[in-house]
């Protein structure tokens, strides 16, 4: 039996965002998961850039060390923590396609917004969260080696330049990263990011699916003792 692999970004700031998006993968999946935070504590060894002013979360440059943590073999998902799996991640897995590299969603978009949860500056970029969730070839992705997520500059790596090609990204459909409060309210959304914010946030009490995540959240932290 293949085992789902996912990598979720680990950040001090959204501990319970992490906890909450694991459980809701756990619980909508029906084929077996395998789930590793990239906790930057753990990574010490092999991970040892500087983190940027600009980088809103921890895990801004280190989800680029999904392919060596997999040894190059295989697949992994990758997904920011401030995200909530609305549907089974084994739909997902079974869209894999040898012929790329990495598999994602190609927003096109300008936030709306110039800054984000806790005040922090809203970057804008070409392919802006293409990499906040990624189906990644790992085969691949030799390229993606620990000294070069060391050196390179955000842009190489957000915007894919360590790819020989552009071919090698394939298209998800959004629904797999919908942008909450970027897009309208999409009831056929399967993974849904809060970007700007999550519902955890004071300011973002309100955002949409917050009762997705509040419910998710209550659910994860039940305890039945019957």
């Amino acid at each position: 039996m293949v085992m789902i692999n996912v990598f979720i970004g680990y950040d001090s700031k959204e501990k319970v965002a992490f906890n909450t998006l694991a459980y809701s993968i756990l619980r909508n999946s029906t084929k077996p998961v395998s789930i590793t935070p990239i906790y930057l504590p753990n990574l010490r060894d092999d991970f040892v850039r500087e983190r940027n002013n600009l980088s809103s979360t921890e895990f801004s440059f280190s989800r680029f060390m999904v392919p060596h943590l997999m040894n190059y073999k295989g697949w992994g998902v990758f997904m920011d923590c401030d995200q909530l799996m609305l549907g089974d991640v084994a739909e997902l897995w079974r869209l894999r396609d040898d012929k790329y590299a990495v598999q994602l969603c190609k927003h096109n978009y300008t936030p709306v917004e110039d800054k984000k949860f806790l005040g922090q500056v809203q970057t804008k970029y070409e392919k802006k969260n293409w990499s906040s969730f990624m189906l990644m070839n790992c085969n691949k992705c030799h390229e993606l080696t620990p000294d070069y997520v060391n050196s390179a500059t955000g842009l190489q790596l957000h915007q894919f330049k360590w790819l020989e090609s552009e071919e090698l990204i394939g298209n998800i459909d959004v629904e797999w990263n919908h942008l909450v409060g970027e897009y309208q309210y999409n009831h056929s959304a399967k993974l849904v990011h809060y970007t700007n914010g999550g519902p955890y946030f004071k300011k973002y009490k309100e955002c949409d699916y917050s009762k997705e995540w509040f419910d998710m959240y209550d659910d994860s932290n039940k305890i039945d003792l019957e």
